[in-house]
Formats: C-alpha cells, sequence, structure tokens
C-alpha cells in the first residue's frame, strides 16, 4: 500500500509562539506529526512538504496599501475591490493600482476568501520561513533510509495569493510556478493513502485538499485522503472557514483520522 503524507507550512512563524503568524495549536500538531514519522515511518512511500515563502513586497502584506490618509493597514485588515474604487483604500505605487484591482475582481469572483492582509511572514532565508526544528529532526531521519522529502515552495509571486499548494488563489499566466502543479496531483493520485496535516486548516491545507479534490474529481479518490485532524489547527479569527472546509471535504469523502489512528494495523 503506498501512503504518501503531506504536510502543509509547518514552519516557524506559524507553529513557534513567538512566530509572525503564530497559530495557536500548531507547536502540538508539530509535536504529533514528529511522533508519527518516528512511528511510521518505514510505511511512507513519500513525505511532501509545502513551504509559505514571501517576498516583504506583496499584494497580502502592508507595505502594498495605503488608506485614503496614507496610512498602511493593521495586519488582518480586509481589503475589496469596491474599497479600491470608492478609494478608501488604494496601493502604495500608483503603477500597482489596475492590476491589483484585476487581482482583487478575480478573488472575489472565486469566492473563497476574502483579501486578508498578513504580518510580514516566512520571509525567504528568514529564521521564520524554516521548518520547525522538531519536524525538521524527524524529516532528517525518515531521509536516512535514502528517502527524499519533496519540499514544495510557494508564494514568492508578490501579485498573488498562493494559500495551497497545487496552485496560486489567482494563477499569473507568466508565471509557471502559480499555475497548476500537474505533478503532484499526479504524485497522489498514484497512492493508496494521503495522510494530510499542517498550517493552516482556515487556509493553506484547506486550499490544498479542496485543488486535490477538485483535480482528482471522482468521489473514490477524495476518499483516499485522510485528514490528521489533531495535527491541523485554524488561524484565530477563520474557526468558520475551517470548519466549513472539514464539513464539505468530508461530505465529498475525506475522512477524519488523528495521527494516532494513523496506520494503525
Amino acid at each position: 500500500m503506498k501512503t504518501h503524507l503531506v504536510i502543509i507550512d509547518p514552519q516557524n512563524d506559524f507553529c513557534d509562539p513567538a512566530g509572525a503568524l503564530f497559530v495557536p495549536g500548531a507547536e502540538r500538531d508539530i509535536d504529533a506529526l514528529a511522533t508519527l514519522i518516528d512511528r511510521i515511518g518505514d510505511k511512507l512511500e513519500d513525505v511532501h512538504v509545502t513551504l509559505d515563502s514571501h517576498r516583504k513586497v506583496d499584494i497580502s502584506h502592508p507595505m502594498w496599501w495605503r488608506s485614503a490618509s496614507g496610512q498602511r493597514p493593521d495586519p488582518f485588515t480586509r481589503i475589496t475591490a469596491d474599497d479600491l474604487n470608492q478609494g478608501r483604500w488604494t496601493t502604495a505605487r500608483p503603477a500597482l493600482h489596475d492590476r491589483s484591482l484585476a487581482y482583487l475582481e478575480a478573488l472575489e469572483t472565486r469566492g473563497r476568501y476574502p483579501h486578508t492582509i498578513w504580518p510580514y511572514h516566512c520571509l525567504i532565508g528568514d529564521e521564520g520561513h524554516c521548518i520547525s526544528p522538531k519536524l525538521a529532526a524527524a524529516l532528517h531521519a525518515w531521509e536516512d533510509r535514502f528517502a527524499v522529502v519533496d519540499v514544495i515552495t510557494k508564494g514568492s509571486n508578490p501579485w498573488t495569493e498562493h494559500f495551497s499548494g497545487v496552485q496560486a488563489e489567482v494563477p499569473d499566466p507568466e508565471d509557471p510556478g502559480t499555475q497548476l502543479n500537474s505533478g503532484f496531483v499526479s504524485t497522489l493520485q498514484d497512492a493508496d493513502v494521503i495522510l494530510m496535516a499542517g498550517e493552516a486548516l482556515s487556509h493553506c491545507l484547506a486550499n490544498t485538499v479542496r485543488d486535490i479534490a477538485q483535480q482528482f474529481g471522482a468521489p473514490e479518490l477524495v476518499q483516499k485522503i485522510h485528514l490528521l485532524k489533531d495535527a491541523s489547527s485554524p488561524v484565530p479569527g477563520f474557526e468558520a472557514e475551517a470548519d466549513a472546509f472539514v464539513r464539505d471535504l468530508s461530505a465529498q469523502g475525506m475522512k477524519l483520522i488523528t495521527t494516532q489512528d494513523a496506520l494503525v494495523a
């Protein structure tokens, strides 16, 4: 039986209480995942880890935007296309305005999330970008069997959010890195069991699973997805989005288990 483990964004900025965008509960999720890998590592055909990988200049960071009075938005501010049209918010550089407006309109058409301003986080090369140490140690120990962790980076295009490990929220036609990662999807289609975990249940994990399920299409393939419910937590204030994801994907066939249940003979 081919079992793949997919871990979404297990990075210091999300998983360390001192991180820039700490997700409460993520530190316990990391402990559970490290213990899981130690326990079932010899049964894992493959391990995939996504890494949120941002630049400081990013459409979801405060420096991109200005209020009508010239102030940068606070983290967790929500900005809509109507805000730009009405002048409540605009871009810090006028040359960014039209494309930013088009992005907001496309994002709203998709209907998953309002555009949210986040604290500067997972900046490429910073400590916050690194995998949480306890999990990193477990992954390196797994690699001692001459295996290679499949690391998938996402989020370095400043023009679009890239929650999902499968594709950006609004793919950039000029940037293949934002478009459908068909190789990743194809690899997962070949698995018998897909164990899913990571941060955050409300955003990057949710969108990754939604996109995988959409690409799989058939319910019998979605049933291969097992969400490790004790190894993922939501961003505070977005618990309703996390609950909706779990409800929607469970209805499509996704299974809910714990790290203790996984691959128990």
